[in-house]
């Protein structure tokens, strides 16, 4: 049986790295993207189960690879959690209007990711 598939979207080593590995230990394989202009395509071409994504960056706005993510028809299903150190009030309308899933914060997400992860992967 192949194991589901997560891109994680990080700039910062830490919690980038600890996500991977705590991943990998709920038997995900993980493919990592540096860039979120290459967001969409690459969840188009891997077909992820799901995107976690680092919200805030020094070079590029993640929430508009996130938007272009869910634009794209074959990709639009694909839920995202959104973390990042701070959710200011700001963010998290920017992350909602981008399209975010869940949005918690950086220690949230690696001391209850597989909560998390239920939570975003529930149909509705």
């Amino acid at each position: 049986m192949t194991k589901p598939l997560a891109l994680v979207l990080y700039e910062k080593l830490l919690p980038g790295s600890q996500l991977v590995n705590r991943l990998q230990d709920l038997n995900y394989r993980v493919e990592t993207v540096a860039d979120p202009a290459l967001l969409a395509e690459t969840a188009e071409q891997a077909k992820p189960m799901l995107v976690l994504a680092d919200l805030v960056s020094s070079r590029d706005n993640v929430c508009d690879g996130i938007k272009q993510l869910k634009q794209n028809a074959a990709t639009r299903h694909v839920p995202v959690i959104g973390f990042s150190k701070d959710n200011s009030e700001a963010l998290q309308a920017v992350a909602r209007d981008a399209g975010v899933t869940l949005l918690v914060t950086d220690t949230a997400i690696l001391n209850h990711l597989a909560q998390f992860l239920d939570q975003a992967l529930q149909v509705e």
